[in-house]
């Protein structure tokens, strides 16, 4: 029964719920049950907030038994794991690094009491490279996670956690943070859908802060329609974000089951001219040039675009990532915070 659950998608495990076949407490204990048999071999998670876990779905399941979870979100009561970027009340948070190391935040960050209001189950928060600065995940403080798709290599990063825990069965859901790639290359390398949002789409409101001008709070999972359910629950304005688009979230779900509905014709998908020639391993290049023919297959029309100041975009990310990195972390001296 345990595998059949975890290897649903959120979506399906959210109908499930709806119908009366399984309660969140079911799906909690059956990716718990997953965490303790994988972790030891792929290392996704800093914090397994079980106890947390378990209460949050009692309540949820007590609030269902009882009519009051209309209007809730599709996914309530499905569990999420959380990039340990995000401070979580009464749950350590360490942005993997010793300086942070045993610090319970007092408040949570926006997107978790969006998460909660939903009814959503807190499994964990996970690994990711120190303050997320990293393309591996090999580069916590607390030791390295593994792709669970062959141990030997990496998952990508800095949010190779979150990316693994969804990969691996662990969770059905993920929240990521993305500065420069550290939700989309994860996925890419896990095989999960990895979303960085437009920049003010997700507050930013307790995400501690990398590059304030480039970070962004994402969804991981395993399918579009999960990761489009899962944005709808976390976007929006938040006044407390300056940053924050004062607009309502756009209805991503409703336009990922059309796609899933018809065939491509009619689509009409870009090819970047500057993102092409040099730096592509052979198989990589291989793995594109593929899916650019099935989606040929599929009915799209394929056009090369130009974008003739993408040379310059990894020249200005080093400029701007690095000046605000240090502003930021200035404030991590061993006087008011961490290790002395």
């Amino acid at each position: 029964m345990t595998d059949e659950l975890v290897k649903l998608s959120a979506a399906e495990m959210a109908a499930k719920i709806k119908s009366g076949e399984v309660s969140s407490r079911e799906l909690v204990e059956a990716h718990l049950k997953v965490i303790e048999a994988a972790e030891p071999s792929i290392q996704a998670f800093l914090q397994v907030s079980a106890d947390e876990a378990r209460a949050q779905a009692d309540a949820f399941d007590e609030k269902t038994a009882k009519g009051q979870t209309e209007g809730l979100p599709e996914l309530a009561g499905v569990p999420i794991a959380i990039k340990d970027m995000i401070v979580t009340k009464g749950i350590v948070t360490t942005a993997a690094s010793k300086i942070l190391e045993g610090w319970v935040p007092p408040y949570d960050a926006t997107v978790i009491e969006k998460l909660k209001a939903a009814g959503m189950p807190l499994l964990g928060k996970t690994n990711l490279d120190e303050f997320a600065q990293g393309s591996s995940t090999e580069h916590s403080a607390f030791g390295p996670t593994h792709n669970p798709w062959d141990t030997d290599r990496v998952p990508g990063g800095s949010g190779g956690g979150s990316a693994s825990a969804v990969a691996a069965f662990e969770a059905p859901l993920a929240l990521g943070t993305d500065t420069g790639g550290s939700i989309r290359q994860p996925g890419a390398l896990t095989g999960t859908v990895g979303v960085k949002p437009t920049y003010g789409g997700v507050s930013r409101f307790g995400a501690i802060a990398m590059a304030s001008s480039l970070d962004q709070i994402g969804p991981v999972s395993r399918t579009v329609l999960d990761s489009a359910l899962l944005q709808e629950i976390i976007g929006g304005h938040d006044r407390r974000d300056s940053t924050s688009i004062p607009a309502p979230v756009r209805p991503m779900a409703a336009a990922a089951r059309e796609g899933m509905k018809r065939d491509l014709k009619g689509m009409r998908i870009g090819l970047v001219k500057e993102l092409g020639g040099e730096g592509f391993q052979p198989g990589v290049q291989a793995r594109f040039n593929e899916s650019v023919k099935l989606l040929e297959e599929m009915g799209a029309e394929i056009v090369e675009v130009s974008c003739p100041h993408f040379p310059y975009s990894l020249g200005a990310y080093y400029i701007i990532m690095p000046s605000e990195v240090s502003s930021n972390l200035a404030r991590y001296d061993g006087m008011r915070y961490g290790l002395r």
